[in-house]
């Protein structure tokens, strides 16, 4: 309301108490939207609620010290959304104003200055890059019809770089800038990665998406990304891509991937146990199940049902299924599934046990101990939960609809055995559980309100110190040695290799009672496995056989020259039908050159020389009528042969692609020209046929 006040509290002691510090900001209006952002180290950032009419620019109170003082600012321009942060420099903000221009600030704050007019979006890169997206004109709507312009700026807004037109909608995560482009009003929208900061791009080899489909990166990291690719029509699913670690080379990673009507994913990356991710798909009985990948999207299973319930009799597949976002969103449960890197193989989750994920059976919690090969039913009913001391304490409260609270529940061995403790004798309506981030804390509030007489309501923390309760600190007689990934190749040798990395952990025995403290550092050996196939990919144009496994070359097209055609200095693609899966370290063993290899080579450009010793058979074709005048002509004259051969030598010798017998691609990283005459087919036969192998809206993890 114009003209009121906010209260603003502030706890130093993990929310045990609060002490109103309204008069820091002068009792101010802050927003709800994004009122507060927190940013990296002690920095506070508050936006203030006023008028936009009525002023020519917004308030903003800045603090360096997590809110003990702040600094009024009067900004030139109103915030169209939260101010962005630099991930690494706290004091480089950048911030869109309800105009449409690009503000950056070097000075947290204090002044600013315009950068750019008519931008869309944006997104820090690496270093001090800045990428943005910016109309050509001022024109209307100029992202729905891919008339805007990508451009980055390396020197914090004083000069720019254009780095593609027509752009339809970008992103940035990991090491990848992204960006969808329409080449023209009738075409559909295709793919560019590039992985330098935009110097240089690719088109990637994925199916192109019409204006009613979508693109979605699901996650990402330096070595891979995860993509989502609509299907035509309101389908509510489409195919998952994983590609390589240049973000050109994408293979199939999951069919009939579930994306419901609001453009949400339940993909989760499982980050208590490297590898491991989560998911559901709608089959084509139109049930929503679950599958989990434990080698980074390579090959995906369904959940083992849990060891400690059981299906109806009636039911033939009994399968353990997960919800995700299409649930919470529905509000048939609370929270979505919780993992933490220093909870090493803990996930809680709630689900369903039955041949398919089902909204009529009241979703129970679930907890798996080694990164979901396993599972316990260990809750009834729908909760809210929070992992502590570093997954040594599982706290949860019953998520009541209508009902009051009074009751927190805990575990000290991962959901085994439960105990509940009253925390307060008057009940109150559950409003949110919170913890300091990080799982080092052993502290938790439970927030909520209470009715007061005059029926306004009174906000409640309850914070439970469990120190008091868990008062031993672990000693090395409470660890044991864990293997991840235990049962993977169980039997066979090869127990324990994901990835090519065997790893073994050192964590708490369930049955220690005690405190990590917060200085616990999770611990772990890692040795390299040997190499099989499931350490490798199939690579474009290949499916891996269902009988054999072994990676083939697509039927449809066995004597096309695949569409890689790039600008810059053209090189080829020799491939063995094989690509190792991003950040695998596995040595020795298998090795694809055992294998006939062939040369997939860009159009227009004639397949290099090679040492005869590189191949096990070889077998020559004379398709085209280029290929045949090449054979005429070497035929008629012994001179041209020689020269050829030591022109093609030169040129061999500057390319070499295969170096201590490990293939490795070499592109030109700049753009793909567009050939409408092979890209078609050749983007059919871009993925295994088995599918072996990282949310916001719109512009930043969904490109549409």
């Amino acid at each position: 309301m114009e003209g009121g006040s906010s209260r603003l509290y502030r706890s130093t002691d993990y929310g045990k108490s609060f002490h109103d510090i309204s008069q820091r900001i002068n009792h101010t209006f802050i927003r709800e939207e994004f009122g507060v952002s927190v940013g990296p180290g002690s920095s506070v950032i508050l936006t203030a609620d006023i008028p936009v009419l009525d002023n020519p620019g917004g308030i903003i109170f800045t603090s360096t010290d997590a809110g003990a003082t702040f600094k009024f600012i009067l900004l030139p321009f109103h915030l169209a959304q939260p101010i962005t942060y630099h991930f690494l420099n706290p004091d480089y903000l950048a911030a869109l104003s309800i105009d449409g221009a690009l503000w950056l600030s070097l000075d947290f704050g204090a002044r600013w200055t315009k950068v750019h007019d008519g931008v869309h979006t944006f997104s820090w890169g690496a270093g001090i890059n800045l990428f943005f997206s910016c109309s050509k004109v001022d024109a209307v709507e100029a992202d729905e019809r891919g008339d805007l312009q990508l451009k980055r700026t390396q020197d914090l807004g004083k000069t720019f770089t254009t780095i593609h037109e027509d752009v339809y909608s970008f992103g940035y995560i990991g090491a990848f800038l992204f960006f969808s482009v329409m080449e023209d009003s009738r075409s559909p929208r295709v793919m560019y990665f590039s992985s330098d900061q935009g110097d240089t791009f690719s088109r990637a080899l994925l199916p192109s998406a019409s204006t009613e489909q979508f693109y979605s990166i699901l996650d990402g990291d330096d070595d891979m990304l995860f993509m989502h690719v609509d299907n035509p029509g309101d389908t509510f699913f489409g195919t998952m891509y994983t590609s390589d670690d240049r973000g050109i080379l994408f293979s199939k990673s999951l069919e009939r991937h579930l994306f419901d009507g609001q453009r949400k994913s339940d993909f989760t990356n499982i980050t208590s146990l490297r590898g491991v991710y989560l998911t559901n798909k709608l089959d084509e009985d139109g049930r929503i199940r679950s599958v989990i990948s434990f080698n980074r999207g390579g090959m995906w299973r369904q959940l083992k049902k849990p060891e400690n319930v059981d299906c109806g009799e009636q039911v033939k597949n009994c399968n353990l299924h997960i919800h995700g976002e299409h649930s919470r969103n529905n509000r048939i449960v609370p929270m979505l599934a919780l993992t933490e890197p220093t909870a090493i193989g803990l996930v809680i989750a709630h689900g369903t046990v039955g041949d398919s994920l089902s909204s009529s059976q009241r979703p129970d919690v679930y907890v798996s101990s080694d990164g979901g090969y396993n599972w316990r039913g260990t809750l009834r009913g729908p909760h809210h939960y929070s992992i502590l001391d570093s997954g040594g304490l599982i706290v949860a409260v019953e998520a009541q609809h209508e009902g009051q609270v009074k009751t927190i529940k805990f575990s000290t061995d991962e959901g085994q055995c439960w105990k509940s403790y009253n925390f307060t004798e008057q009940a109150f309506f559950f409003a949110g559980l919170a913890s300091e981030p990080g799982t080092k804390a052993m502290s938790v509030s439970v927030w909520g309100f209470r009715p007061e007489d005059d029926g306004q309501p009174m906000w409640v923390a309850v914070t439970i110190d469990f120190q008091s309760l868990i008062t031993r600190e672990c000693n090395s007689q409470d660890y044991e040695q864990w293997l991840a990934h235990s049962t993977q190749g169980e039997g066979s040798g090869s127990a324990g290799c994901v990835l090519g990395v065997k790893e073994t952990y050192t964590r708490l025995k369930k049955q220690s009672v005690c405190r990590n403290g917060r200085g616990y550092v999770v611990s772990k050996r890692q040795s390299p496995c040997l190499c099989t196939r499931e350490d490798y990919l199939c690579d474009y144009g290949y499916y891996r056989h269902v009988n054999t496994s072994e990676c083939v070359r697509q039927p449809s097209t066995p004597n096309k020259t695949l569409e890689l055609c790039l600008n810059g200095e053209e090189d080829e693609l020799l491939t063995a039908g094989y690509r190792k899966v991003p950040s695998d370290r596995c040595e020795g063993g298998f090795s694809p050159q055992l294998s006939v290899q062939t040369i997939i080579r860009p159009c227009g450009v004639k397949t290099s020389p090679r040492p005869p010793d590189m191949y096990t058979s070889q077998v020559t074709h004379f398709d085209t009528p280029r290929e045949r005048l090449v054979l005429i002509l070497v035929c008629g004259g012994a001179g041209i042969i020689v020269l050829i051969a030591i022109t093609s030598a030169i040129f061999a010798v500057r390319k070499v692609v295969y170096r201590n017998r490990t293939p490795v691609y070499r592109f030109s990283n700049l753009q793909i020209q567009d050939d409408d005459n092979c890209m078609t087919a050749d983007l059919e036969s871009a993925t295994s046929s088995n599918g072996t192998a990282c949310q916001q809206d719109s512009d930043v993890d969904l490109i549409e």
